[in-house]
């Protein structure tokens, strides 16, 4: 039998507790489609798998480098801020960590304390990753001095792991928005969908610095976006406040099993399928240099709530989710391990177990 995702299920539920007739509560839950398929297992390249990330998105993808940063290579951080920031609280994550000054001293003492302790992955993972952090010049939503800092996290840990290849772009003319050539709303004002016709390829300029030079020019995605159940992911049944399904694009040399590389990338808030389908999966940028680089691409989509509070859907780093949200034992970073285990390039294991 299909599954009833959440939404028309607790629209059903209000139905028949109204007295609609108990025959249109089942038409309505008749709607509710197929299940989509599990993700397909592929042959992946471990020293190729890296995540990315925009705004709340970016902040999910320093949590998860940091948590698994044994198991993966690098991050790249679009219009986000430094892990650990809002520590727990929504105030501070809506002030402090958007428009202030987070003090990225203090932070990365708080992640050597946590790595120390288990809850993240130890800092030796680091050695050698690459990071790219990109903000722009219009930027009235996420500071520069809140990317700087997600920075300098990174910069004060490298020289205690032997180096870490981070890279600091921050003097482009583009607002809140995923930059692109020429797909989306105007470049400084943003807006939905958050993709910016900005003349400038930020996914081919992450997944360069991530995966290396390419080896030709990207032309049109010639792969699939498919589509997959984010629900069988956690074995134990909790709730990870994610979407039905999320996204994976998968090269044709992927699907045909050629080892290739794996990019999480997460998307900002209001970039979920709910609001926008799969705009930000199809035309963020990515996937046509997916085919370039060979790196499968995969694309976790959030749901929106208000209990717990997260309307816009956006990725939990401040603690929507739980006090464990931005380490390994949250229940969200458990899902992404998950995930990968699934798609073959797994978190798990002796190096990255959870206490």
């Amino acid at each position: 039998m299909a599954r009833v995702p959440r939404e028309l299920s607790q629209r059903a539920a209000q139905a028949a507790r109204v007295f609609i007739p108990a025959a249109l509560a089942l038409a309505l839950l008749a709607c509710a489609g197929d299940v989509p398929p599990p993700l397909p297992r592929i042959e992946v390249d471990p020293d190729r798998v890296a995540v990315a990330g925009l705004s709340s998105g970016a902040y999910m993808a320093t949590q998860a480098h940091f948590a698994w940063s044994d198991r993966l290579r690098g991050a790249a951080l679009i219009a986000g801020g430094p892990y650990g920031c809002a520590g727990g609280s929504l105030d501070i994550a809506l002030g402090l960590c958007m428009t202030g000054a987070p003090d990225a001293s203090r932070l990365a003492g708080k992640l050597r304390q946590r790595a120390a302790s288990g809850a993240l992955a130890p800092l030796a993972g680091l050695a050698g990753d690459r990071v790219y952090v990109l903000h722009g010049k219009d930027d009235a939503t996420v500071s520069e001095p809140v990317s700087r800092a997600g920075e300098s996290v990174y910069a004060a840990l490298a020289d205690g792991v032997g180096g870490i290849a981070l890279r600091w772009d921050g003097g482009r003319d583009f607002g809140h928005v995923m930059p692109t050539t020429d797909v989306g709303v105007d470049c400084r004002v943003g807006g939905s969908p958050y993709l910016g016709a900005c003349g400038f390829d930020a996914a081919g300029e992450a997944m360069a610095w991530l995966f290396g030079d390419p080896s030709g020019a990207a032309n049109a995605a010639t792969g699939e976006l498919l589509a997959f159940d984010q629900d069988a992911l956690l074995s134990d049944g909790e709730d990870a406040q994610l979407a039905d399904r999320g996204w994976l694009y998968l090269p044709t040399a992927c699907r045909d099993g050629k080892a290739c590389g794996v990019l999480v990338v997460f998307h900002g808030c209001q970039q979920n399928a709910d609001a926008i389908g799969d705009v930000f999966a199809r035309d963020a940028g990515f996937n046509r240099w997916a085919d370039v680089h060979q790196v499968a691409v995969l694309y976790p989509q959030t749901r929106s709530s208000y209990l717990p509070l997260n309307p816009k859907a956006c990725w939990d780093w401040w603690g929507y989710s739980g006090p464990d949200y931005d380490t390994r034992r949250g229940v969200q970073q458990r899902w992404l391990a998950a995930a990968m285990a699934a798609l073959g390039a797994p978190l798990d294991g002796p190096a990255a177990a959870v206490n």
